[in-house]
């Protein structure tokens, strides 16, 4: 973790333990105020007109959307509400199920936005109904349309434990803008999900601010770090969960108690990696191909069938090994080796980690229309449904808010 120092030449970075709290509020606040400044500049107008509305339901609003992992939970959870379990797992493994039943639900999203071309005619492609997809910069709409419940996962690069983790990296502001959507929109329900690296960034004072800022714009706020592997997902992935209630709100939210643990009695087993995808070992469908770095190998990559998968990254070349044949074996510091050869071990598929992000196998994922070599193509497949939240995950976060409107 490091500061980035405003100083003449080069950017200098200050280690994480030479600064104080106050420092990083301080810039926290300067950062803040420049987003604010930006606000100005906002010239984007939503077509209000194309928004298709149901007053018989919770409009939703997507920031962030992406390829629509979260988005999808909820659509899963309302039509769980409506119709049953029953009929909601059909709707998972059956399109034809989903597009004839995704009506008869508590929720109805009418607008999603996302930058990211391929992710948002995803999105587009599977929803089984008419969305508003906008595709401009969140930091540039003026204004947003009114909404029951707003979502969104927004950007997390600069919270990852995996990357630099700078207090002023500027896409740690994007939720400055979640804000003002909610100002806006004036939701009854926020939703935010983020990496758990965001919790201690900067000794935990940006989390801190974050969730004052949530609270300010008028929200009981509510954070949880929750596990994936603890609701049905074939994959260990904690994340941040911020729920909001609007303050006048009679609403009590609470967050989902886990449904899985291995050996833990009244649980389900945890879903494993032959739960998952054992089936499709003599038919996975395209992967990532081409050499492993030095850091890749640096640390174990591969799990057992009868364990989860690691957390799915937004990188075909980052993608875990399939679990087929010998252990991966730990040689030196910080290195690892193929026992059984790199020519006999390969990286998941695509279409094996969607079913370890939960996604349903009809959910189809656009590769664009620009001129990429294959590995190029595939990359985009594994960044959209790597950025995703596990469909399951956004199902037992959504379905305790799906039961609460079915009463209203």
């Amino acid at each position: 973790m490091a500061v980035i120092l405003q100083e003449r030449g080069r950017g200098k970075f200050k280690p994480a333990p030479d600064y104080e709290v106050e420092e990083v509020r301080a810039l926290l606040n300067q950062k803040i105020e420049e987003e604010k400044e930006k606000f100005a500049d906002c010239s984007k107008e939503i077509d209000f007109s194309k928004l298709r509305y149901d007053n018989q339901k919770f409009n939703l609003l997507s920031l962030f959307s992406g390829c629509g992992g979260l988005d999808l939970g909820f659509e899963m959870a309302g039509l769980k509400a409506v119709m049953g379990e029953a009929v909601m797992e059909a709707a998972m493994k059956d399109k034809e199920i989903f597009d004839r039943n995704i009506r008869n639900n508590v929720f109805h999203t009418i607008y999603a936005n996302d930058i990211f071309d391929e992710a948002r005619e995803t999105y587009e492609r599977n929803a089984g109904r008419y969305i508003y997809m906008d595709k401009n910069d969140i930091r540039k709409i003026k204004n947003f349309p009114k909404a029951d419940i707003v979502l969104g996962g927004f950007p997390c690069p600069g919270f990852s434990e995996a990357g630099p983790r700078l207090v002023d990296d500027e896409r740690n502001f994007l939720y400055v803008h979640f804000i003002r959507c909610l100002m806006q929109s004036q939701p009854k329900i926020f939703v935010a999900e983020n990496v758990k690296g965001m919790m201690t960034l900067g000794k935990g004072e940006v989390f801190r601010q974050i969730v004052q800022d949530f609270a300010a714009a008028g929200y009981r706020v509510h954070h949880r770090l929750l596990n994936s592997v603890e609701y049905g997902v074939p994959q260990i992935r904690e994340r941040v969960i911020l729920v909001g209630v609007r303050n006048d709100i009679d609403f009590e939210y609470r967050y989902p108690e886990p449904t899985h643990g291995e050996g833990v009695p009244g649980l389900k087993e945890t879903v494993t990696l032959q739960d998952a995808i054992g089936d499709l070992e003599n038919d996975p469908g395209e992967y990532f191909t081409g050499s492993y770095s030095t850091i890749f190998m640096s640390r174990n990559r591969k799990k057992a069938w009868n364990q989860p998968s690691f957390t799915i990254q937004a990188s075909g070349r980052q993608a875990p090994i399939h679990p087929a044949g010998l252990p991966m074996e730990h040689v030196g510091k910080d290195k690892y080796i193929f026992q059984d050869g790199e020519e006999n071990n390969r990286r998941l598929s695509v279409k094996e980690i969607a079913r370890i992000q939960t996604f349903p196998d009809w959910y189809e994922f656009s590769r664009g229309t620009k001129k990429k070599n294959d590995n190029a193509k595939l990359d985009l497949v594994y960044r959209q449904i790597g950025n995703a939240v596990p469909v399951r995950l956004a199902l037992a976060v959504a379905e305790p808010i799906a039961e609460w409107v079915k009463t209203l």
